[in-house]
């Protein structure tokens, strides 16, 4: 398990947004939470990347051990960590990037620019240049507008810069909230295919906030459904996708 949400309730003054939800991330998934406006979904990202603080419950993070070259004994990247009551900033160099809604980039800044502030967890020039090449590979796009004003990309170029910005962190475990809001089909497509990719090619954990309910269900195969603050399914998508009511959900 690499992260576990134990009993999380989450409230805005008298609303409860998260009434005692609770579940588990497997290293190397990729998951979706889908639901309706207001299910709890944004409130749930926020609340693991450090944003909100919930009224009861627990957030660990279990990094998982990674094995050196030879002989060596496993190496972890760190020990179980409960994140609620840590700043943001702490629970990104654990390993947890979150890209939030809106393409929150520096509209006056070069792309490189932007990358490079993803990168304050990284030491050094090599590991600087090791992110960089990294989101390049996934990116091309974004090495030919490098010194391109990040203001002035595609709605679908900005949302690959968001995600590589959190890719600079290097992150085990990476958090979207409606990446493909705002963007044409094609666009929105290719940031979903894009995601996949990362977390075949590289085990990055990916969970993914999504309105495109079909297109995500495609590119997952566990689908967690939110509704009113509570959790309705948790499962496989091609389950869900094979239940009549599936619109029943939201």
């Amino acid at each position: 398990m690499l992260l576990a949400v134990n009993d999380l309730t989450v409230c805005y003054g008298a609303i409860t947004a998260l009434r005692e939800v609770s579940v588990a991330i497997e290293p190397g998934e990729i998951v979706t939470l889908i639901g309706a406006n207001g299910a709890g979904k944004t409130t749930l990202l926020r609340t693991i990347s450090g944003l909100l603080k919930p009224v009861s419950g627990s957030v660990t993070w279990c990094p998982p051990p990674k094995k050196e070259d030879g002989d060596k004994t496993l190496e972890y990247f760190g020990a179980s960590r409960e994140l609620v009551g840590l700043r943001p900033d702490q629970i990104v160099r654990l390993g947890i990037s979150h890209v939030p809604e809106g393409r929150q980039i520096f509209a006056d800044l070069t792309v490189k620019d932007n990358l490079m502030l993803g990168a304050f967890t990284r030491r050094g020039k090599k590991e600087i240049e090791e992110g960089l090449e990294k989101c390049f590979s996934i990116f091309p796009v974004l090495l030919e507008r490098k010194i391109q004003r990040a203001g002035t990309l595609s709605g679908g170029e900005q949302q690959m810069l968001a995600v590589g910005m959190a890719l600079m962190s290097r992150p085990k475990a990476l958090l979207l909230d409606e990446p493909t809001a705002g963007l044409s089909p094609v666009a929105a497509r290719t940031i979903l295919a894009q995601l996949a990719r990362i977390n075949a090619r590289f085990s990055t954990t990916v969970i993914v906030v999504e309105q495109n309910v079909l297109a995500a269900l495609d590119i997952v195969e566990r689908v967690v459904v939110l509704r009113s603050g509570t959790i309705v399914f948790d499962g496989r998508s091609s389950d869900l996708k094979q239940k009549q009511d599936l619109w029943s959900y939201f």
